[in-house]
């Protein structure tokens, strides 16, 4: 399994390249690059130094990996973008090294970013999530496992995106948003939770009823916010999934999107709760 070079890709000799790797016309990868085992690089596309591509990738034509952050403190300090195993990244996507000595922006295994993403410097983005079309993640955004962004979403920088979440496309998320959650609008609120996710995750119809309640009691049981988690962590520390919605929540830094009671009759239409 030799690693295949188009004639006219320039790549330089103090890359690491894995057996199978396959790297097509006018890409140009740079020193200290590293592509995993069967990597698969379209044509045109640019790969910066110091980033790190795993097993089994597709790299779709003109992506930009590892360009300088798009930040006023950066100072040409050594920073990198890692990539996990079997992701696939569209055309035209971009991904920003990082800001701060020996930092890394971070993409873990089978994620899809499709046509046009852009994934800012510091950005954690977890296992199995799926950003759609012209999406963009400013700077320290973080990603959690299996969540799911519509097309055209804006996400703020230092904005958390939990496990299981589903953002509607055009969503302006300015505020995190919690584990399990549906999210949409411009700024983004909750209107739900996400079943079909939790489901098709194995979540079965008490674990998902649990989630239900356990969001109920913190958004709708008229207490404040941080009342109602005080209570929920005191009655449920052993529960797992307790436990998930209350550490997130607990490390949130932009404050916590908000679940209106009432919400326009389109939207109820499309909530199984």
């Amino acid at each position: 399994m030799r690693v295949t070079i188009h004639p006219t890709a320039i790549v330089s000799p103090e890359a690491e390249l894995e057996e199978g790797v396959v790297v097509g016309p006018y890409s140009i990868i740079e020193p200290k690059v590293r592509i995993g085992r069967n990597t698969y690089i379209g044509s045109y596309v640019r790969i910066l130094s110091d980033v790190e591509i795993g097993r089994d990738c597709r790299i779709y034509e003109n992506t930009i990996l590892g360009g300088e952050p798009q930040d006023h403190s950066f100072k040409g300090e050594m920073t990198k973008v890692i990539i996990g195993d079997r992701t696939i990244i569209r055309e035209n996507v971009t991904v920003h090294r990082a800001t701060g000595k020996n930092n890394v922006t971070r993409i873990g295994d089978d994620v899809f970013l499709m046509e046009g993403v852009h994934v800012g410097h510091n950005v954690k983005i977890g296992n199995q999530v799926t950003v759609a079309n012209k999406s963009g993640l400013a700077g320290h955004c973080e990603v959690e496992d299996n969540a799911n962004l519509g097309g055209m979403v804006g996400v703020h920088q230092f904005v958390k995106i939990g496990k299981l979440c589903m953002v509607g496309g055009l969503s302006k998320v300015v505020k995190d948003i919690p584990p399990f959650t549906l999210a949409d609008g411009r700024p983004a609120r909750l209107y739900g939770i996400n079943r079909i996710g939790l489901q098709r995750a194995g979540f079965n119809s008490t674990q998902r009823d649990h989630v239900k309640k356990i969001y109920k009691r913190l958004y709708h049981n008229g207490l404040p916010l941080r009342q109602a988690l005080d209570m929920i962590r005191n009655e449920d520390v052993e529960d797992p999934i307790v436990r998930e919605i209350v550490s997130f929540l607990e490390k949130s830094r932009r404050g916590l999107a908000p679940w209106p009671r009432v919400r326009p009759t389109w939207e109820m239409s499309n909530d199984e709760d």
